[in-house]
């Protein structure tokens, strides 16, 4: 989901993790669901990507 927003914002994954103040690396784990993540990263993530309700809640169940 991330990767499919982050594509739709036509952002780069250097370009989002900056906006998010996290690693590119780390970003690119989160995106193919290697780590979790913390809330507050979660909360920066759903705010640069402007992620509507659903998707997040889809994001919280998985």
């Amino acid at each position: 989901m991330i990767k499919e927003y982050r594509l739709k914002n036509n952002l780069s994954q250097e370009q989002l993790a900056e906006l998010v103040g996290i690693s590119w690396r780390h970003l690119q784990r989160l995106e193919h669901n290697e780590e979790k993540t913390r809330v507050s990263t979660f909360k920066k993530l759903v705010k640069a990507l402007n992620l509507p309700d659903d998707e997040i809640l889809k994001f919280i169940k998985n």
